[in-house]
């Protein structure tokens, strides 16, 4: 367990009652594909998936739709998630029975105490899409962007990795662009706006923002680790 701030990132974990499969995936498909426990800085992402030639991460993947885009798309790219709503775990755990995805291995639970157990420069690519905007001001400490967390990024993943992070709110934009263009260890990859005004073309649309709750239109930030 790492030592980040006590407060949480999310509300409620769990919603509306599962269904019967949705409840069978949770106790049988989990736990054989449940990324395992490990002290700080000691597990080897790479060692989860035999044959594998990269690992992505994924933090809060919400129903699970890009994630399990992702890893239709590239086989032989290993892909970790984390997310605390037994809703969207179950969701995804659907996606990767019906679509028999084998590159795929989840924790449901805080994204920060999954981070704290990777090793030094051990992820290739991370994707931080649509988290919990926690609007109200008084809220803005629970958000999962901050510089601590931009930190704990840097270390864990490797010298050239991509990093996009992506948001319906002009204010978690604005203070996540700041956060992380303030590492020395992150570079800004836009060099127009439509580099952050139109999805990548390699982004794969979630539920969530089709929905367009937030307060502007989605916005597109991509950051390479130097």
């Amino acid at each position: 367990m790492t030592d980040h701030p006590s407060h949480r990132l999310y509300g409620r974990a769990a919603g509306k009652p599962l269904s019967k499969r949705q409840q069978g995936l949770i106790d049988d498909l989990l736990p054989r594909i449940a990324i395992p426990e490990a002290g700080q800085g000691m597990l080897a992402p790479l060692s989860l998936f035999p044959g594998v030639r990269e690992v992505w991460l994924e933090i809060g993947f919400g129903g699970g739709e890009h994630l399990a885009g992702q890893a239709a798309r590239h086989p032989d790219i290993g892909i970790l998630g984390a997310e605390p709503f037994v809703d969207g775990v179950a969701k995804l755990l659907t996606a990767i029975d019906e679509q028999q995805l084998t590159n795929i291995r989840l924790r449901r639970g805080d994204a920060r105490d999954l981070v704290a157990t990777f090793a030094d420069s051990s992820i290739d690519r991370a994707f931080i899409l649509f988290p919990d905007p926690w609007p109200k001001t008084r809220h803005r400490k629970r958000r999962l962007v901050q510089s601590g967390f931009v930190r704990e990024l840097a270390r864990i993943l490797k010298p050239g990795a991509p990093l996009r992070f992506a948001t319906d709110w002009s204010d978690y934009a604005s203070r996540a662009l700041a956060d992380i263009s303030a590492s020395p260890d992150f570079r800004w990859t836009a060099e127009s706006a439509d580099d952050w005004r139109k999805p990548p073309a390699d982004h794969v649309t979630t539920r969530y923002q089709e929905k367009r709750l937030g307060d502007c239109e989605p916005v597109f930030l991509d950051f390479v680790r130097v």
